[in-house]
């Protein structure tokens, strides 16, 4: 029997509200010691709270009683809506802690018991971190979809078509001795080839998931002194990073965290492209060039009269601006951070280049859900070619094995060892 846990559901500190879950077989009978009768299931009631130790009122709270397995971790649920006073949140906690049978809860423990009790699947599991972790639009969206169960129900429809193939399959072996219809398997070949092609429809998005839920990065790219940590200052609306006329002031990579458009963005400033002499600032140089390789996306700074950097190769999608648009009063694909021209047109302009990346995101978005797709369309692929040949029984193994990825897929199977790395960061309360 799992212990009756307790914690703290909503953000610490002072705030008008704070609440208190409790999750267990001891949850109701630790609400009656502090609270008396236990109130009708699903209807909010006011009640002082008292410390079973003596007596004494901690606050008058919104109760409410979620009889499992109809809550959210499929265990009886109570929730305590208290004032949000700090004081009182340490008082109720304390009467808790001192209650038998219970205990405080561990980060994630309220959705892990979800996930054991088969009120959520892992990839919805996923998908609720993720909407934790949300800071823009997109990401929001990203994270309901998988929450929902959207995702998990298309790997529902992928596991139902093979096993319809996996059974003409096993017919074949079974029966060998009978007389088959000589096309029995072409139905099983039809259903593995719509499984793939999704399959691989799937992966192919998978590089947008990743980067809607993980951030894009753009780099501004330049030669030293070209006003990139000025414009990377405009561009945040504050001083982000030292500004001199004394080129190679930037020596590392400075990072700055945007929505635009609802896209979660970081803007990379880096050391001037130049062949330093100076050591640092040869390091400097070297993590640019590395950075800004690796970036999504760069935005090439250029003066009057000069030239990409070399080090740092230019591809389709990246921005190339005149620098200083001040000094020369340069119009259209010129910008300024020193006065702001042209500033917000550019983050137009790289908001809807990422958007345009992004319309391609399937619903994958994280590294273990990518491997078990990967490893069923493996495994479909090996199946496939060996239809129509005599082994049969790998045939069937193949399929098997595509069918343990999908179980994997939505964690039905073969998750235990993962189960910690996927809770690590979830709040206390959930």
């Amino acid at each position: 029997m799992l212990d009756t846990i307790f914690a703290q559901a909503s953000a610490p500190g002072r705030s008008a509200v704070a609440i208190i879950r409790i999750s267990g077989v001891s949850a109701f009978a630790a609400l009656e010691l502090l609270a008396g009768a236990r109130p009708p299931d699903r209807l909010a009631s006011v009640r002082w709270i008292r410390d079973p130790r003596d007596g004494s009122r901690i606050d008058q709270a919104l109760i409410l009683c979620f009889p499992g397995p109809g809550s959210f971790t499929g265990e009886d649920v109570v929730e305590l809506q208290t004032h949000g006073s700090p004081a009182v949140v340490r008082a109720l906690l304390g009467a808790l802690a001192q209650l038998p049978n219970l205990r405080a809860a561990e980060p994630g423990e309220f959705t892990r018991r979800a996930l054991m009790n088969a009120r959520l699947d892992l990839a919805q599991v996923e998908g609720l971190g993720d909407l934790l972790a949300a800071e823009t639009a997109a990401q929001m969206r990203q994270a309901t979809t998988l929450m929902s169960g959207v995702f998990s129900r298309r790997a529902g429809g992928w596991r139902d078509a093979l096993v319809g193939a996996m059974a003409l399959v096993e017919a074949s072996i079974d029966f060998s001795d009978e007389d088959l219809p000589d096309d029995l398997l072409e139905p099983a070949e039809a259903m593995l080839r719509d499984v793939l092609r999704d399959l691989r429809a799937e992966l192919n998005g998978t590089g947008a998931a990743k980067r809607l839920r993980e951030g894009f990065e753009v780099a501004l790219v330049g030669a030293p002194n070209v006003g990139k940590s000025t414009l990377l200052n405009a561009i945040a609306g504050r001083d982000v990073a030292i500004t001199s006329e004394r080129a190679g002031t930037t020596r590392d990579v400075l990072e700055v965290r945007l929505d635009l458009g609802g896209l979660p963005v970081t803007m990379l400033d880096m050391a001037g492209m130049r062949a330093a002499d100076d050591e640092i600032e040869r390091i400097g140089v070297d993590r640019a060039v590395g950075r800004a390789t690796m970036a999504d996306m760069r935005i090439f700074l250029v003066e009057k009269g000069g030239s990409i950097p070399l080090g740092v190769e230019r591809v389709p999608g990246d921005l190339v601006l005149r620098a200083k648009a001040d000094l020369d009063d340069v119009r259209g694909d010129g910008v300024s951070g020193l006065t702001g021209a042209g500033v917000s047109d550019l983050l137009d302009r790289v908001a809807e280049e990422l958007g345009r990346r992004a319309e391609g995101a399937s619903s994958t978005s994280h590294i273990r859900q990518e491997g078990a797709i990967e490893a069923a369309a493996t495994a479909i692929e090996a199946a496939m070619a060996r239809l129509g040949g005599s082994e049969v029984d790998f045939l069937a193994e193949d399929l098997r094995s595509a069918l343990r990825s999908l179980d994997f897929l939505v964690g039905r199977v073969d998750v235990e060892a993962i189960l910690d790395v996927i809770f690590r960061d979830f709040c206390l309360g959930k």
